[in-house]
């Protein structure tokens, strides 16, 4: 491109300057052929002013483009000149060459999809529409001016900064723009440039970002800096450290002739050639297909009466098991109040107490009973047994022991306070202001003379034990609840010392106490003086007696169940993985968990977690997560004696012992169980669908090692190698989706995952790893993390998020699409459905799970676990 002109030594100041030669480097740009012809622009420059006087040569998006050097005076008249003149001459170097390569075919596999994406607005801010975004401009901008720092707030792409920042200054490079803020109008160019539906304005929006000298070519350089900042808005630590590595590789994948530089064409090639890992739907039915796109809809009863009668449908069909026995334990505790209740109102004492005395009787009657009961949800070798050996497990929810627990200790609330409080403001009052021929019938039971004041019933046997059994109630009850367990509340240091696992736990123990009070206070009673009338202790003593067998159980147990420790690896994420010996006679089913002690923490303290190695395997292994104080001393204590690991480890600190030379004093630990779990029913379904988030992934893991180690034990059957060492089950095929936040919590299970990819040749196990600090496929701000991962995955096979041969999605899964999928599959079979992760997640998958099972002939059979 030449630009032609006269040049007056004398004008500079004057009203007419002229430029002319060329604004093209020595180098032509690869885009420009021998037979291109130049573009020929003619400027007249007049004090701070440009204009275009002639154009030849060129196309209407050139004119357009030249045209925009009228629009930017400046008093700085020759280096904004210069600045200008060398931006047209790059942005017609770029279109020229644009419009000359051979466009790809858009109409391939994979291109539709690609097509659909590259977007720079998510779909909640895209919707939002200028109005939104002006709105924020006037609250954001001063003096008429939105600066750059404050773009990404305004646009909507606030989580995103560094990114925002690096797309205005695309945008601002485009329109030769140098200031670091814009106008109004300014901003409204921007937004309808970024939420272009077109995918060649997407694209070049994009490429404009990654070429930051604006001269058509993209370096390896440029490449590099593009990385960082993706895997930065997309919290990927491990490829921002790695970038250099991933720009060397792009580059070989689009830079074959190695001319040091990639073009716009090369980047639409990666794009839209790239091998999809959408979960697409695989069915040989087309017809079976449509069907369930068109019957599997979410739809909504217009009738409120129908839709009210649906969900109490499945409301009772879910949770049946759940509504029985509460009704029975209700219908037993509303029996005994009423029953003590009508029998004191036909005593003597009802003349003088009335219906206060009734009260409290009924109330300690029901208390009886529930102080029994709340000890057999806590059995938990006896829970175990029951659920394993047993068919009741079809008919009793033995996996909500621990809510049952709550439910029945609130019950106790309830009957204390209904007996305390009638006692002391109703009955014990009306007996002290009784005159003496009411108090007459009460001598056999208080003395003959008449108690004078509180005090007096206080100080007696049955006074002193309810009072302080009462106190030791509310401590233990209060120090129980999530806040304080969990340390939810913002309380002060002081106070906070108090709360946590420890205070719930010692507090807990003081039942003991309790227990004994309330035998002593159920023998000495005001109104009830032979023995076999004071039923408390013919109540409490056989669960009493089974907790006690189960403690020295346990005890007895753990004291030979020391293991040796393995292999210990803290990864990130604060998660710790520990590797012991099996104990001798160890047997346990996957989904199942133990209890562990460590007496270089606390001598007294279990503590459950869930084993994550398969029965198959010749050790025992569980990953802890330090969320409390006794796992945070559990890892300090570890985390003293690892070293940073070698070669191919994964692991930030690693202690191999088996292999070490230096043998390190490790923590003993002790264990006890293993204990039922909802998670061990897997064994009954042909199908399985595990859903894990975050740490809740360590039962499916070994759910999905024990049906790869099943897998083989039948091949090997078949094929006569090997004899059958245990019966196989009935899974033959499991679904995973495994849920994290950070790129780090794959290091977890890196080698389970690599195992499985390995081994099971007929992809039997499907592994899906899910990232939802990555945004989701299509968006701007992992497109070059997708082109990135495929390439890395096609010549090497491991795949650069999960570091793994599992392949990463991005975001969140849509569950629906995963229930139509696995539906599709298997018609008509039984799925097994087991979801472990926080409670937020159990209300859709379940919904899920009762929609699919009615709509279609696939049973969906939902099993939770939380944590």
């Amino acid at each position: 491109m030449e630009i032609e002109n006269t040049r007056d030594s004398d004008s500079m100041r004057g009203s007419r300057v002229g430029f002319s030669g060329s604004l093209v480097s020595g180098k032509k740009s690869a885009r420009f052929k021998d037979d291109e012809s130049y573009v020929e622009i003619t400027l007249d420059v007049r004090d701070d002013s440009v204009s275009v006087q002639n154009i030849k040569g060129a196309d209407h998006e050139a004119a357009l483009l030249a045209s925009r050097l009228e629009k930017r005076p400046n008093n700085t008249l020759g280096s904004q000149l210069s600045f200008h003149l060398r931006q047209v001459s790059k942005e017609l170097k770029r279109m020229t060459s644009s419009n000359k390569f051979q466009k790809i075919d858009r109409s391939k596999s994979g291109a539709a999809r690609a097509l659909r994406g590259l977007q720079f607005m998510n779909k909640n801010v895209g919707t939002e529409g200028w109005s939104e975004v002006e709105s924020r401009f006037d609250q954001l901008a001063v003096n008429g001016m939105l600066t750059k720092s404050l773009f990404g707030q305004c646009i909507g792409m606030k989580e995103s900064s560094e990114f925002a920042e690096e797309l205005f200054d695309a945008l601002a490079r485009k329109r030769c723009i140098t200031s670091p803020a814009v106008t109004k109008d300014e901003l409204r160019e921007f937004w309808e440039q970024i939420t272009d539906t077109s995918f060649d304005a997407r694209l070049q929006t994009f490429f404009d970002m990654v070429d930051k000298d604006a001269d058509g070519r993209i370096t390896q350089e440029e490449v590099k800096e593009i990385i960082s900042l993706s895997a930065s808005a997309n919290n990927l630590s491990k490829i921002q450290d790695n970038s250099d590595e991933y720009a060397a590789l792009i580059m070989e994948e689009l830079d074959p002739g190695n001319v040091g530089y990639i073009e716009l064409y090369n980047l639409e090639t990666l794009l839209l050639q790239a091998p999809s890992h959408s979960m697409n739907l695989s069915t040989n039915s087309r017809v079976l297909s449509r069907m369930l796109s068109q019957k599997l809809k979410p739809t909504k009863e217009r009738n409120p009466f129908k839709r009210c009668k649906r969900r109490l449908d499945y409301f009772i069909e879910d949770n049946w098991k759940r509504i029985w026995v509460m009704a029975l334990w209700l219908s037993i505790c509303a029996g005994l109040f009423t029953w003590k209740f009508i029998q004191y109102k036909r005593r003597a004492v009802f003349d003088v107490m009335g219906y206060c005395v009734s009260v409290a009787k009924g109330g300690a009657e029901t208390t009886k009973f529930n102080m029994a009961l709340v000890l057999l949800p806590v059995c938990r070798n006896t829970i175990t047994w029951l659920r394993s050996r047993t068919k009741l497990g079809k008919i009793i929810p033995f996996d909500d022991n621990i809510n049952f627990h709550k439910v029945i200790a609130f019950g106790i609330a309830v009957g204390v306070g209904l007996h305390a409080i009638s006692h002391l403001t109703c009955d014990f009052p009306r007996l002290l202001h009784a005159t003496d021929e009411e108090y007459e019938p009460m001598k056999p039971f208080f003395g003959d003379e008449r108690p004078n004041n509180y005090w007096w019933f206080v100080k007696g046997t049955e006074g002193w034990t309810g009072v302080v059994m009462v106190v030791l109630m509310i401590i233990a009850y209060v120090l129980a609840q999530p806040w304080f367990r969990r340390n939810r509340l913002n309380l002060p240091s002081t106070i906070k010392k108090l709360t946590g696992f420890n205070a719930f736990w010692y507090s807990h123990h003081l039942f003991v106490i309790v227990y004994v009070l309330f035998i002593i206070h159920g023998y000495f009673l005001y109104l009830s003086k032979k023995w076999y009338k004071k039923t408390t202790w013919m109540y409490i003593a056989v669960p009493m007696i089974l907790y006690a067998c189960e403690r020295l159980l346990r005890a007895f147990r753990s004291g030979y169940k020391a293991v040796k420790i393995l292999k210990v690896a803290v990864y990130p994420g604060n998660v710790m993985a520990v590797h012991m010996s099996k104990p001798q006679g160890f047997k346990y089913t996957s989904g199942q968990y133990i209890f562990v002690n460590c007496s270089d923490v606390s001598s007294f303290q279990w503590h459950p977690f869930t084993i994550s190695s398969a029965p198959g395997d010749d050790y025992l292994s569980m990953h802890i997560r330090t969320l409390g104080d006794w796992t945070s001393q559990l890892k300090t204590l570890f985390s003293k004696v690892c070293e940073p690991p070698t070669g191919d480890q994964s692991g930030l600190l690693r202690a191999d012992i088996a292999k070490a030379d230096y043998k390190p004093r490790l923590p003993k630990l002790l264990i006890d169980g293993p204990y039922g779990a909802p998670a061990q029913d897997y064994k009954k379904y042909d199908v399985v669908l595990l859903v894990g988030l975050g740490i809740g992934a360590t039962p499916l893991i070994s759910i999905v090692k024990d049906v790869l180690n099943n897998i083989k034990q039948q091949k090997d059957i078949e094929d006569g190698t090997k004899g059958s060492k245990r019966s196989p089950f009935a899974t033959k095929r499991a679904y995973f989706y495994w849920v994290t936040r950070e790129q780090g919590s794959f290091e977890w299970f890196k080698g389970v995952m690599d195992e499985v990819s390995e081994n099971d040749q007929e992809g039997l196990i499907e592994l899906h790893n899910y990232c939802t600090s990555v945004y989701e496929e299509g968006d701007a701000r992992s497109a070059l993390i997708t082109m990135l991962q495929s390439i890395h995955q096609a010549k090497s096979g491991v795949d650069i998020v999960s570091g793994t041969r599992v392949k990463t999605h991005f975001a969140r899964p849509n569950w629906r699409q995963v229930f139509k999928r696995v539906t599709i599959n298997h018609p008509d079979q039984r799925i097994g459905v087991f979801y472990c992760g926080p409670q937020g997640l159990v209300g859709e998958l379940r919904h899920l799970s009762q929609d699919f099972s009615h709509k279609t002939g696939t049973k969906f059979e939902f099993h939770k676990e939380n944590f």
